[in-house]
């Protein structure tokens, strides 16, 4: 490859990123995406499956993310990846598989119109003024796309901030519920206690990954975090656990404090009026809901470019798509299209929730994939692996990538195993028109893979 088109492929790549992420901010970013719209919604619904036993619930819904984050700790501890995920599947598992997953991963961001919605509607209800909820909704998802396109870093700062509030608006429903709970009952012997029995509990905990889930969005952030190798792995578990053991106990308050039947398929905020006082409810409809909402959108928008970054340079998608602007060091083309993506159900008014129900078996394939990607470590990259900090027996990495793939399969059955037939035999075709566009596209040769991971 000539000069000319080394700088040009740079100069639209993830190596223009800058690495200005430390740990505190890794933090922030993946305590946002996991505190998102699911709590609020699915506590309700988890308590409907199985009672008061949720706090239980969402304890082993802890260990199925573990289970599946621990093979992303093990990659993210041995190599920077400026491509995410991307660059895990392609790297350590075909290129063909990173193409593919790229393609599904970015046909499912039409769900960044979601927290945009949501927080229009708490906005609207907490407010009542008379705008057009389809407008707050814009200005949402408007203000976080400048917000990522002038830096990574000032929207790191803004999270930050949000996460402190955040985590205060937690602290306060805790502090306000415990004091209220019933504790008769609260930890088993009670009517109220895991009342659909096992097969409710355990879809429970495999619905409540959704809550705990997203710590391991972070991967997609190697490119521009200072030390990777040694914030990712205990940011992943850190937060993971952290955020699981506050949900338990908030999952004790809600299910503890009104009557089970006035709480199951009911919103979080139902439980908070009862408990807050005037003012503080308020702040948790502000810092709790709402911030809980904006810090997911921050995250998503700023990690969900990165995968498609790297395609671009390899060549799987138009180069000029990768552009980084010289100025602000982000992917101003990319956050573009994936605000345009985010903006179109918000002005159309149409449904996602067809399309959140469609990426659920897509998302939960590539899982599998990607606990699997683990095992390419000591054949991929023989020298680094012998190096890594996390460095273990052939034997160890085959048992972290079977529990991870168990507990996905297991994740992935449990959720859908009551999908319609449509569903199943739409994500095959995902699947395969995905693979199809990769062989087409490599034959055009206009596929160059470039090494997008490093020892760091």
């Amino acid at each position: 490859m000539d000069q000319s088109n080394l700088e040009a492929q740079t100069k639209s790549g993830t190596m223009e990123l800058e690495r200005v992420l430390g740990r505190a901010d890794l933090m922030s970013m993946a305590c946002g995406q996991i505190i998102g719209a699911g709590i609020m919604a699915l506590m309700g619904v988890a308590i409907g499956y199985t009672g008061r036993s949720v706090n239980l619930a969402f304890v082993l819904s802890a260990i199925f993310t573990i289970s599946l984050a621990v093979p992303m700790v093990f990659i993210g501890g041995t190599l920077r990846l400026r491509g995410g995920n991307y660059t895990i599947i392609a790297a350590l598992v075909g290129k063909k598989w990173g193409a593919a997953y790229v393609i599904t991963f970015a046909l499912s961001r039409f769900s960044l119109a979601t927290y945009s919605i949501s927080f229009a509607d708490y906005f609207l209800g907490l407010t009542g003024v008379n705008i057009p909820g389809v407008v707050i909704a814009a200005v949402c998802m408007t203000s976080f796309y400048i917000l990522n396109v002038l830096g990574i870093k000032g929207a790191a700062i803004i999270q930050n901030a949000m996460v402190v509030i955040l985590a205060a608006a937690l602290v306060i429903f805790m502090a306000f519920g415990l004091s209220r709970v019933n504790w008769n009952g609260a930890f088993g012997g009670d009517a109220d206690w895991m009342p659909g029995g096992i097969s409710g509990f355990l879809l429970a905990s495999a619905t409540l990954t959704m809550a705990t889930g997203g710590a391991t969005v972070i991967i997609n952030f190697g490119a521009e975090a200072k030390n990777p190798t040694k914030d990712m792995p205990i940011v992943i578990i850190v937060s993971t656990l952290a955020i699981a053991v506050i949900y338990a106990i908030m999952s004790t308050v809600a299910a503890g404090v009104l009557p089970i039947a006035s709480v199951a398929g009911k919103s979080l905020l139902l439980v908070a009026r009862e408990i807050l006082p005037v003012g503080f409810y308020e702040f948790f409809i502000v810092g709790g809901a709402m911030f809980a909402l904006t810090t997911t959108l921050n995250a998503t928008l700023g990690s969900t470019t990165k995968p498609l970054l790297q395609a671009c340079v390899d060549g799987w998608f138009p180069k000029k798509i990768g552009y980084v602007h010289p100025k602000y060091k982000t992917p101003v083309v990319l956050l573009t299209i994936f605000y345009i993506l985010g903006m179109f159900p918000i002005i159309t008014n149409i449904s996602i929730s067809q399309i959140t129900t469609l990426s659920l078996i897509l998302n939960k394939f590539f899982s599998v994939v990607l606990c699997l990607a683990v095992l390419g470590l000591p054949k991929k990259v023989p020298e680094i692996w012998e190096k890594s900090g996390v460095h273990c027996s052939n034997a160890m990495l085959w048992l972290i990538a079977l529990i991870g793939t168990i507990s996905t399969i297991a994740q992935w059955l449990i959720l859908s195993w009551n999908q319609a037939a449509w569903v199943w035999i739409s994500n095959v075709i995902v699947i395969v028109l995905s693979f199809a566009y990769t062989y087409f596209r490599e034959k055009s040769g206009k596929v160059t893979m470039e090494i997008s991971y490093e020892a760091a």
